[in-house]
């Protein structure tokens, strides 16, 4: 049997990796599109603060570690999917044909429609050519403008802030963060982040870029603000989210919403064909609802998931429990995270929450519950246990009393995962 893997990011390399367990003498294709060994781009902002070379963002350093394991690899964009044939025409003009298809294809970097965003200075980061052009202008001392600041965004200002930058970070939402922080824990990271000296304007937006030597600058780009404020800069970086690289599923019966849809076997609308990583979009642990969660930890367990359906012939025995939310954040020395549904639940649908704020200490805790399951948290300060959340969140432990516990206490959640999540093993014993 022939599996042909689209896709060698972290979902790609770790499918590949579990088909060789569990089909030793399956022939396995995987075919990345940059010229570059398979790589995390989790590891750029890391580069970009020389604390590795590009060797060091690499997920196998083994030179030899694909070829011992017989997986062969190529080079290509996917531009073409015929379902009924089985094949897949790449960017070079050739076929590869497939009895089973892995679609770990993964996000590419949104550019706003904002005039001037092609101009030379402006860069995303998000490959590692991304990060070579930003080394060569992010210089001490050069200005930068980032625009957005949510969880891309905040891992891309700390590798610039430890490059010596002038930064100014522009987001259009209220808060830093705003699609993984509370209202109160995006604005005490930016109270954090302005005190470390760096820029942050939010409720605005890049309206414009212009060459600087156009309107009477020295500087090579003038960005304008929604505010009116004009800005001069060296460089301007564009972290604005992502969107899942889907294009040449167009006219395929393969269902894309956001993502590529897939059930709880990670397989697509189509028979054979599979999807994992950040184009999967694969049910919620709570509602059921289908949503692309782009982060490594689900990428390489829905591979997982993925690649031992896939060689089997038609019994499905791995199953995704759901899709779980999961967000940590290193911004300038403060740890922040959310889990599950960080935003709540409605009363009327059983919600309820506690907020515990320490703004002196920059210490934050929220607690949200469906009846008496916690279904979401958000925390900032606070990186001890803080896994029992995501215990608690995903084992969907009902908390009986300890919930009124946590309400009056919210910091009693570790004696509260204690307590709720291990007693189903103590009865049993």
């Amino acid at each position: 049997m022939k599996h042909l893997i689209l896709g060698n990011g972290p979902a790609g390399v770790v499918a590949a990796e579990t088909l060789r367990k569990v089909a030793p003498a399956d022939d396995i294709l995987m075919v990345g599109y940059e010229d570059a060994p398979p790589y995390s781009r989790m590891a750029i902002p890391y580069l970009l603060e020389e604390n590795i070379d590009e060797a060091g963002t690499y997920l196998r350093k083994d030179p030899g570690h694909f070829e011992r394991l017989r997986i062969r690899q190529l080079r290509g964009r996917a531009v073409a999917l015929d379902t009924v044939k089985r094949k897949v025409l790449f960017d070079d003009g050739h076929f590869e044909h497939y009895d089973r298809l892995l679609i770990a294809t993964g996000s590419h970097p949104v550019r706003p429609p904002i005039p001037g965003v092609d101009l030379p200075e402006v860069q995303t980061c998000w490959t590692l050519a991304d990060a070579r052009a930003i080394a060569a202008l992010a210089k001490p001392g050069a200005r930068v403008l980032q625009l957005g600041a949510g969880f891309i965004g905040c891992i891309i200002m700390e590798a610039l802030a430890k490059r010596g930058v002038q930064l100014t970070v522009v987001e259009m939402g209220d808060r830093m963060v705003p699609r993984m922080m509370t209202p109160k824990a995006g604005g005490m990271i930016k109270r954090w982040v302005e005190d470390k000296g760096i820029r942050v304007v939010t409720s605005a937006g890049v309206e414009r870029i212009e060459r600087g030597s156009d309107v009477g600058s020295d500087a090579p780009l003038v960005a304008g603000l929604s505010t009116g404020d004009r800005l001069e800069c060296d460089l301007l970086i564009v972290a604005a989210g992502v969107a899942p690289n889907v294009g040449f599923l167009d006219a395929t019966p393969v269902h894309v919403a956001k993502g590529v849809l897939v059930n709880d076997h990670m397989e697509t609308s189509v028979p054979g064909i599979f999807a994992a990583g950040d184009v999967a979009e694969a049910p919620d642990l709570f509602t059921g609802a289908h949503l692309v969660s782009a982060i490594q930890p689900n990428a390489a367990d829905q591979a997982r998931i993925a690649a031992t359906n896939m060689a089997r012939d038609s019994v499905h025995e791995s199953r995704l429990n759901g899709v779980l939310a999961i967000n940590v954040l290193d911004t300038l020395g403060l740890i922040s995270s959310s889990f599950g549904q960080w935003w709540g639940e409605k009363a009327e649908a059983g919600g309820s929450g506690v907020e515990m704020v320490d703004e002196g200490r920059y210490r934050y805790l929220s607690l949200q519950f469906k009846d008496d399951v916690l279904v979401g948290a958000t925390s900032i300060g606070l990186t001890q246990h803080v896994g029992a959340l995501r215990g608690l969140i995903h084992g969907q432990v009902r908390l009986g009393d300890w919930k009124e516990r946590l309400l009056a206490n919210p910091l009693a959640f570790v004696d509260a995962y204690v307590a709720r999540s291990q007693q189903p093993m103590a009865l049993a014993r």
